[in-house]
């Protein structure tokens, strides 16, 4: 009856929603970046970036009072390690990539497993459109030195660990996303410490590094996940994946007045292109496969923090 509970229920409050998770993620990754990897490089970044943000969604959730069975546990364990190697793979990929351009490759991941088994002619347009924009982002040709092989490797690899991410998380898709979420990223912290440990040692440690990790930690996890959440209560599936198909945009944006990252007219075309495809698949998707086909998408997508 309230004036909140009238907004809550209108049309502006999940697209609002959705815009600030997909906003404070790339806020919280470009601090990240800028204030982390000089510190203590992107392996350092990624183990305290994922470690802390696993403590703080462990202490919100608590799975320990409701675990599930050992199936499902196994499940959780490899959607943890594909995480963690998604975690940081996308980091290493930012030491020499632009944001945008890194999120835009790392999208082709869960663009993949929407179109995937699809055989209607309008899936074709979106797999072309997909297929042009990363054409001209990937160095190669006569455009092999305009970015870095190394770091487009490595977004590729944040690209095949995402895809998986997705598919384990359709096995456990019957278990509370916090619940499966908040252990999966236990396990991702498991696999990234000891890289990061190795690389950065002792200074993982220093309040400093501490202080700006905590803070990208709930900027990138505590807060996009929250949102996400109360979107997902109130929009249809579809919507959502339009929605969340904004990132590689909002990331450039975001890199380009937070980090004076600027991208040439094709790396923008080409982030237009990606995003196009990911619109349209999610625009297109089958009413009958949306409920459990592309929620999982969609959830993967906003539920994979960086």
């Amino acid at each position: 009856m309230s004036s909140q509970r009238a907004f809550s229920s209108s049309l502006w409050f999940p697209f609002l929603a959705i815009l600030g998770a997909v906003g404070f993620l790339g806020i919280g990754t470009s601090w990240a970046k800028a204030s982390l990897f000089p510190l203590v490089g992107a392996q350092g970044t990624t183990a305290v970036r994922v470690g802390l943000s696993a403590v703080v969604l462990l202490l919100v959730w608590r799975p320990w009072r409701r675990l599930p069975g050992r199936a499902e546990l196994r499940v959780i364990a490899c959607y943890g390690v594909a995480l963690g190697l998604m975690n940081l793979a996308f980091y290493m990929a930012l030491r020499t990539l632009p944001f945008g351009v890194a999120v835009a490759i790392e999208f082709s991941g869960p663009l993949a497993v929407a179109l995937y088994g699809s055989r209607r002619p309008v899936d074709f347009v979106w797999v072309l459109l997909a297929v042009a924009g990363l054409a001209l982002l990937l160095p190669l040709g006569q455009q092999v030195g305009t970015l870095d092989p190394v770091g487009v490797g490595f977004a590729l690899l944040a690209a095949v660990c995402w895809a998986t991410y997705i598919v384990f998380g359709k096995r456990v898709g019957h278990v509370p996303a916090g619940l499966s979420v908040s252990l999966g990223l236990a396990v991702a912290a498991l696999v990234v410490l000891p890289v990061g440990v190795a690389h950065a040692g002792g200074a993982l440690l220093s309040l400093p590094v501490l202080g700006v990790g905590l803070g990208v930690a709930i900027l990138s996890s505590a807060v996009p996940i929250s949102l996400e959440m109360l979107a997902l209560q109130r929009l249809p599936k579809q919507a959502f994946g339009i929605m969340i198909s904004m990132e590689p945009a909002v990331a450039a944006v975001l890199a380009l007045v937070l980090l004076g990252e600027r991208l040439s007219a094709a790396q923008w075309l080409a982030i237009a292109l990606i995003m196009a495809a990911s619109i349209g698949s999610a625009a297109t998707v089958r009413s009958t496969a949306a409920p459990q086909r592309f929620r999982k998408v969609a959830d993967a997508a906003g539920m994979a923090p960086r």
